[in-house]
């Protein structure tokens, strides 16, 4: 295989194991977030996906779309009190 296939299909299991942390973390912290934190959450992880889902936007377009719409949301949250 080549070098190129080799560092892909390692990459693509990095990029798995760092899935299953995130969803390990997260289910930790979910019980504990405020329902505030947690709609706020939603809805940003709601868009990013429905993003990540249309498979004719480039990542790079995703990313972008994402930070605007997000980052409303992200001053809410820094700015709430934990």
């Amino acid at each position: 295989m080549q070098r190129h296939g080799l560092l892909s299909r390692g990459l693509d299991n990095d990029i798995a194991a760092v899935h299953r942390r995130f969803l390990a973390a997260m289910d930790q912290r979910l019980p504990n977030m405020s329902c505030e934190t947690k709609e706020r959450y939603f809805v940003v992880l709601s868009s990013l996906v429905g993003k990540l889902e249309c498979d004719t936007k480039s990542l790079r377009d995703v990313l972008r779309e994402m930070m605007a719409e997000a980052a409303a949301h992200l001053l809410q949250e820094i700015g709430t009190s934990t």
